[in-house]
């Protein structure tokens, strides 16, 4: 597992940044130099030229080549680069001693997601998010078949892709189909590949999805809307592990990963008779489940602090207030992580540029029951779903 080292052992900014990336599943040491080696970054608290210089003489001897040097009580977060990128310069507007209190909350998420998301993409702070990252490294280290069930907009994708980044196949493609947005007479044909005249408009031949994700990983997303007569011919893939193009005489021979998700009950799919039993086994040999975001209230601060990361593109990053972060807390989120992205774009147009406050959050409230629990003021605004 990819590590980082921070160099001083005992530091209050540190103590708290260690914490998050425990969270997040990122191992941490501490302490004497020699027990940088080999870690991804080098992290360190600076007060001038001097602390950089040295922290730069440590990686060079440890060989890191990637270094974080934290500047604290800045007067806004500020985020620059040198060494040709090697080395990540943060000033942020929180002192040592304040780096644990509730004030200072945004800035240490927005600066353990820029250090922590090269190293593990996938956010986490939940207890419950952690135990299911852990489970995702067990299964990675096999090669077994995984099937990740949840509702809609849970991360299905990306806990997918974190199992192949912690797999021996991780240098290898990371394949990813839609089963529900292609055609039932396309499908086919991307996954199985075609030869030339196999159908109507087929004027060369065309590798299909199987072989394109060879020596990788194959995500089947939405498999519980892959048609019947589909779902037959890949349960033969995942028998025999051969493929045969729409059109060829003899098999292909493939050595993938199948990584499968849905948001519908599975068994209640094979009951109704949509999907197949026995395809249902050969998927399910290890089982993922994502929750909803109102069950997992620990992350969703460090998700809105991810999303606001992936969409503010231009100048230092507007932060949430303490107001702001504790409304996202209390919203229950029926749409899931999906819905917190667009709440969070929304917020970027609507606020000052400096600080997005609550006043600036903007809700979906489709339905009674799906709005927000009890909170005191300030109110929220809501974007009314049209019937």
């Amino acid at each position: 597992m990819t590590n980082l080292h921070f160099m001083d052992p005992q530091d209050r900014l540190l103590d708290r940044l260690a914490d998050l990336m425990t969270r997040r599943r990122i191992g941490v040491t501490r302490g004497p130099a020699e027990l940088a080696q080999g870690a991804g970054a080098i992290v360190a608290v600076i007060s001038g030229a001097a602390d950089v210089h040295a922290v730069v003489q440590v990686a060079r001897a440890a060989r890191v080549r990637n270094l974080v040097a934290i500047t604290p009580g800045a007067e806004r977060l500020s985020i620059t680069t040198e060494m040709g990128g090697a080395l990540l310069r943060v000033a942020v507007p929180v002192s040592v001693d304040a780096a644990a209190l509730p004030v200072a909350e945004t800035v240490m998420l927005y600066l353990a997601e820029m250090i922590a998301h090269p190293i593990r993409p996938m956010v986490a702070c939940d207890p419950a998010t952690g135990g299911l990252i852990d489970l995702a490294t067990r299964v990675a280290a096999t090669d077994v078949t995984v099937l990740v069930n949840g509702p809609t907009g849970t991360g299905k994708e990306v806990l997918a892709r974190a199992v192949h980044d912690a797999s021996p196949r991780a240098g290898k493609p990371f394949v990813a189909i839609n089963c529900a947005a292609i055609p039932d007479n396309m499908l086919e044909a991307m996954l199985f590949g075609h030869v030339k005249g196999a159908f109507t408009g087929a004027v060369s031949a065309g590798q299909g999805l199987f072989q394109a994700a060879d020596g990788g990983t194959l995500l089947l997303d939405e498999i519980s809307e892959m048609p019947l007569g589909l779902q037959a011919k890949l349960l033969r893939v995942l028998q025999e592990r051969k493929v045969r193009p729409l059109g060829a005489s003899s098999e292909v021979p493939v050595d993938l990963r199948i990584i499968s998700t849905s948001n519908r009950d599975m068994r209640a799919e094979i009951a109704t008779g949509r999907f197949r039993e026995d395809l249902f086994y050969r998927l399910n040999v290890f089982p993922l489940n994502t929750t909803a975001l109102e069950a997992r209230p620990e992350d969703i601060a460090p998700l809105a602090i991810a999303l606001l990361r992936r969409h503010w593109k231009v100048g230092p990053v507007p932060l949430f207030s303490r107001a702001a972060i504790d409304m996202l807390r209390f919203h229950s989120w029926p749409g899931n992580v999906r819905e917190l992205e667009n709440v969070v774009q929304r917020a970027l147009v609507m606020c000052d540029g400096v600080q997005i406050d609550a006043a600036d959050l903007v809700f979906d409230q489709s339905a009674p029951s799906a709005g927000v629990k009890p909170m005191p003021a300030p109110r929220q605004r809501h974007l009314v779903a049209a019937s």
